[in-house]
């Protein structure tokens, strides 16, 4: 890889290009100059990063959302950290073909991925309750190395929950720097994911004092990443998955539209109702502005999108055909997906009273909800419990178009202004490929 620069690809949560450009003077004052760019619909972290690797859409690598349902297991997966989810060809593997090398730190869908350095959360959650704080790492010994060169483990509770905040994107900032600073581990190409401005922004919304705060946060750990790049020799890309959208209506929540048309089934265990999802005929899964809805045969998939296309709040009800025609008809995708109307998103309870929900609503448990709990940002009571009041959220996101560009700054010299996110992505290719970018 001699005579070619090293890119570094910075993908910051939320930075959005109206939360961006309201701030430009703060911008510049770093010494960025922001440009503005689409994103991927549907504009969620994981189907962004994964369209971003491959340099394609949904439908081609399979991610529509955070997560999934697996229909032959009845059951809901989210936040799963296989890179085996992800299809398709990467934009580094000519890189790696040509003897170059990876590393991603933070991303999601990234262990077992085809990489060389490799650093992700991966916690171990102990048999009587309680966890482990620990990350995996390519080299094996490359966290405990780290670790003890930074004099702190990975802060797990600032990266989500009621505590989640500047400290995770702070850890991971000096991890990168660190690893730029290492000529014999410094990678040709390495990926870095900031989380926290996102934090602030769906608590308190995208024009609240707090979200500005959050972006000149986010804009000193950016300059530390680009002068830890220009003195390893590399080109930084930073680009921000998606844009908040303020809240300006109460939650939508599709589950309780489709159980009382008798299509998805809960079952009481000691006075709570749990999911049945092997004996419904219809269960949906949210994500922010974005649900996906599986049914058991074509009969249940009408009845569902009956119900749900005269639920208020949903503007959108995509069938097979809607689901092409966006491209996001994923392999793994759903029979419906629906999108929520400006201002609103979709909460995944389906119990009405407070009494009957399961044990896990007021805790942090990204697993066993069927789909995203922005509640869980929001400390409840007692303070060992996260919120269930989803009317506290302000800010969302997962819709996509002219209304919600995100921003993007380089030092790589691009031949052409991208169009979207895939562009950006393919323009990296190209640079790393040895064309003109």
């Amino acid at each position: 890889m001699q005579g070619r620069r090293k890119v570094v690809v910075v993908d910051v949560a939320a930075l959005g290009w109206d939360l961006v450009s309201a701030r430009t003077a703060a911008a510049e004052s770093h010494g960025f100059r922001f440009r503005r760019t689409e994103t991927v619909f549907p504009a969620l972290t994981c189907p962004v990063q994964a369209s971003f690797r491959t340099a394609a859409h949904p439908r081609f690598h399979g991610l529509a959302a955070n997560g999934f349902y697996a229909r032959r297991l009845a059951r809901p997966f989210f936040w799963e950290p296989s890179a085996g989810l992800v299809r398709g060809r990467r934009i580094w593997s000519g890189l790696r073909a040509a003897g170059g090398r990876v590393g991603m730190l933070f991303w999601q869908q990234s262990l077992g991925e085809s990489v060389d350095l490799l650093l992700s959360p991966r916690p171990v959650h102990k048999h009587h309750g309680g966890l482990i704080q620990d990350c995996q790492s390519v080299p094996d010994d490359l966290y405990g190395l780290l670790r003890g060169q930074l004099g702190r483990g990975f802060p797990l509770h600032r990266y989500w929950g009621p505590l989640a905040s500047l400290k995770s994107s702070e850890w991971i900032t000096d991890a990168a720097c660190a690893v730029l600073e290492d000529e014999d581990r410094a990678p040709d190409l390495l990926f870095v994911y900031l989380p926290h401005l996102d934090y602030d922004l769906q608590r308190f919304g995208p024009a609240d004092p707090r979200a500005a705060r959050a972006l000149d946060e986010t804009l000193v750990l950016l300059q530390r990443i680009w002068s830890a790049a220009r003195d390893a020799g590399a080109d930084v890309l930073a680009f921000g998955d998606y844009a908040i959208a303020p809240v300006t209506g109460a939650p939508v929540f599709p589950a309780r539209c489709l159980q009382r048309r008798g299509l998805f089934h809960t079952r009481p265990v000691r006075g709570r109702l749990y999911p049945d999802f092997a004996g419904s005929r219809a269960v949906v899964l949210v994500d922010h502005e974005v649900a996906l809805v599986y049914a058991a045969d074509a009969a249940a998939a009408r009845e569902a999108r009956t119900a749900l296309e005269s639920l208020d709040g949903v503007a959108l009800v995509l069938d097979a055909e809607g689901q092409r025609n966006a491209g996001v008809d994923a392999p793994m995708g759903a029979d419906l997906l629906l999108v929520a109307a400006e201002g609103r998103w979709f909460a995944y309870p389906w119990w009405e009273a407070p009494r009957d929900a399961p044990d896990f609503a007021p805790h942090v448990d990204i697993h066993n909800k069927p789909g995203y709990d922005p509640c869980e940002l929001f400390a409840g009571f007692p303070p060992t419990r996260v919120s269930t009041d989803p009317t506290r959220i302000r800010g969302t996101h997962g819709r996509a178009g002219p209304s919600r560009a995100v921003a993007w700054a380089s030092t790589l010299d691009l031949r052409r202004e991208p169009e979207d996110l895939l562009h950006l992505a393919k323009a990296v290719e190209d640079h790393l490929d040895g064309r003109r970018a």
